[in-house]
């Protein structure tokens, strides 16, 4: 529909002006900006008030573009059983990715969210999506625009999808299930979120993944 194109535009002309853009995912409300913009990376940080040694993820339209931003080592139909999907994949970063985005470490969280608005205003932007949840850090996820109200006036746009997940499930505010890859052959949860059954279900019995022990 027109309107559905004219709001990705809109979102997508923000990003690249260096803005800061509120968008439904398939679990909670997200803030995103453009990965490779290290100024509007340090905007996400101060409006969620977030501590700086606290990693974001990226966020990206299609399985294909993974490759340019990660070091993979699991095979691709492994990343397709996940993704799109309320799961976030911890993976070696490349050099491609803005070094100013998380310096301190190595990896990188990837989502796919299975939303087709923030995956269409993905695939719109010409690198990844800095992605995070919209709140004020350390307070409560959010499943509807009004409820990060607070945030509005710091924000160049705020894309109201109605309100996400499954409302009536107690699991709709835990976020993704974030799960490390980046050891060859076993896996670690970083965090349970909403999907850790069916994750850990896939990585254990279809991949033989191990567990890494904490």
């Amino acid at each position: 529909p027109a309107g559905w194109r004219e709001a990705v535009a809109a979102a997508a002309a923000a990003l690249r002006a260096g803005g800061l853009v509120a968008v439904p995912t398939d679990t909670v409300y997200g803030v995103a900006c453009l990965a490779q913009d290290s100024a509007a990376v340090r905007s996400i940080y101060s409006l969620k008030g977030r501590n700086g040694a606290k990693p974001l993820a990226i966020c990206l339209g299609d399985v294909e573009r993974l490759y340019r931003y990660c070091q993979v080592n699991v095979p691709e139909q492994l990343l397709r059983d996940l993704l799109p999907g309320p799961v976030t994949l911890v993976l070696q970063r490349s050099q491609e990715l803005n070094k100013d985005l998380n310096p301190f470490t190595s990896l990188v969280g990837v989502r796919i969210p299975n939303h087709p608005f923030v995956r269409d205003l993905a695939r719109a932007c010409s690198g990844p999506l800095a992605l995070t949840s919209a709140n004020i850090s350390s307070q409560g996820s959010t499943v509807a625009v009004e409820e990060f109200r607070e945030l509005w006036p710091q924000l160049s746009l705020v894309v109201d999808g109605g309100p996400t997940g499954d409302t009536q499930s107690p699991e709709c505010r835990l976020g993704s299930t974030v799960v490390d890859l980046s050891v060859p052959g076993k896996f670690s949860i970083i965090r349970p979120g909403c999907a850790l059954a069916p994750t850990v279900e896939i990585l254990k019995q279809k991949y033989g993944l191990l567990p890494e022990s904490s």
